[in-house]
Formats: C-alpha cells, sequence, structure tokens
C-alpha cells in the first residue's frame, strides 16, 4: 500500500515537536510524499499554538520541496459539548481540521457514553474533517457509533501510526484501533491513515497503521489519503482548499 498524503504532523510550533515546516516538507518529498497537513495541537494543549500562529498560516505557498502544504489544526475538545478551542471563524480558514480528545484541555474522561457523545457533538461542526487517534484507551468510545456519526456528518477516522509505537503516550491503543477500523470497514466508510510525526524523521511513517488497516480488511482504495485528488475532494467539501 503506498500513501501519498500524511494528514497529521506537528512542527516546533506545537511546544513539543522538534522540526519547522521546511524541515517536515524537505522530509516529506525524500519519502515520496505528494502533500503534507501542518496540524498543530492547538492552544489548550499546554505548549499549543496560539491561534495566531493558524490565522498567519496564509502566508504559507501551496508548495515547498514540490511538496503541496495544506493548512491545518488538531483542535481540541474543551467540554462535554463538544466545543473546540479553535474559533470557526479561524476553522474555516483551514485546509484540514483534525478534533481529538488530550489530557490537560478541558474535557476529561467521562467514559464511553459521555466520552463518545462529546465527540459526536464535535464531529457536527461543519469545519472538522477527521477525528484524530479516536482509538485513544484514555479516552474511550463507542465505535459504531463514531463511525456512524462519521458517515452522517461527512467527517474520516484517523488510524494513527503513532498511537501503535511503542514510544507512544497512548498504550494500549491497538485494540480499540482495530476496532475502530474493523467497523469503518463494514460500514463502507473511507478512513486515513497517518504518522502524528512530532518530527521530520517520522513524516510518512505508516508501516504500523498499514498493518493494522490491512488485518481489518482495507485496501488502498478505500484510504483516503492514497491520493491527493481523494484527500482535496474530500477536503474541498467543507475547506477552502
Amino acid at each position: 500500500m503506498k500513501l501519498k498524503v500524511d494528514l497529521h504532523t506537528h512542527t516546533v510550533a506545537s511546544g513539543h515537536a522538534y522540526s519547522t515546516i521546511m524541515e517536515m516538507a524537505k522530509a516529506a518529498k525524500d519519502k515520496g510524499l505528494e502533500a503534507i497537513a501542518i496540524t498543530d495541537h492547538g492552544p489548550a494543549l499546554p505548549g499549543g499554538a496560539h491561534p495566531f500562529h493558524f490565522w498567519n498560516l496564509r502566508v504559507l505557498p501551496k508548495e515547498i520541496f514540490g511538496v503541496r502544504i495544506l493548512k491545518g489544526a488538531e483542535a481540541n475538545i474543551i467540554n462535554s459539548r463538544g466545543e473546540l478551542d479553535l474559533e470557526d471563524e479561524l476553522l474555516k480558514t483551514l485546509d484540514v481540521v483534525l478534533v481529538a480528545f488530550h489530557p490537560g484541555c478541558g474535557y476529561e474522561n467521562k467514559g464511553v457514553t459521555e466520552n463518545t457523545k462529546s465527540m459526536i457533538s464535535a464531529m457536527e461542526n461543519p469545519h472538522v474533517h477527521i477525528v484524530a487517534h479516536p482509538g485513544n484507551p484514555s479516552f474511550p468510545m463507542d465505535a459504531s457509533k463514531i463511525v456512524v456519526a462519521a458517515e452522517k456528518y461527512n467527517v474520516s477516522i484517523e488510524i494513527n501510526n503513532s498511537s501503535l509505537l511503542s514510544t507512544t503516550s497512548r498504550f494500549g491503543s491497538y485494540k480499540s484501533c482495530l476496532s475502530i477500523a474493523t467497523e469503518a470497514y463494514k460500514s463502507g466508510l473511507d478512513i486515513v491513515v497517518t504518522s502524528d510525526a512530532h518530527i521530520a524523521s517520522s513524516v510518512g511513517n505508516f508501516n504500523e497503521a498499514i498493518s493494522l488497516t490491512s488485518k481489518a480488511g482495507f485496501s488502498e482504495k478505500k484510504i483516503l489519503n492514497s491520493s491527493v485528488d481523494k484527500v482535496l475532494n474530500f477536503l474541498g467539501k467543507k475547506s477552502p482548499c
């Protein structure tokens, strides 16, 4: 399986990542990727980027080193209503918006039922494109309900390679990620496979996530980021890219 786009990466603007946009783009080119999304953490996460960072992404060129640059964010769910730490007026200027639970951002684990409700509320936001690391066992959710909501609100589900590594902070993600991928496959939902790179050397690292999605039944044609055109078509239904 050959993927052409990495839709979840972080730069030094996230506060706990270690490469610049230029370094991430160069790594993407070296890995044979055709596009990369810069999706730094929203401000609710300690060390996360200030809203000014996201407003000013407009200065980025469309391509760096021949790699298409998608301007994005990984927004944090900050309460049970599924509200995010970046305002809608800002979100609608971005090409791609990921939404995720992170500890210390205002919303803490309330169990499967409440976590699922809060995530679905976030997915209702018309500017949200992707649910990031939904298999995080620190915020367990009902896989079938998340997949149904993804279909309803035209949101994709991410299988996050970083969640499956020995260096992850989301230990124990494999089982829940496989459950989500299996539900998505049964429903016919297209998904995304991402690196969640926090350093340039990790850009385009998809191996563990590809292995898991293949086990769930996915082929390349059902992975959105297997082509730039599929990604842009999906994002273009909501965003300015």
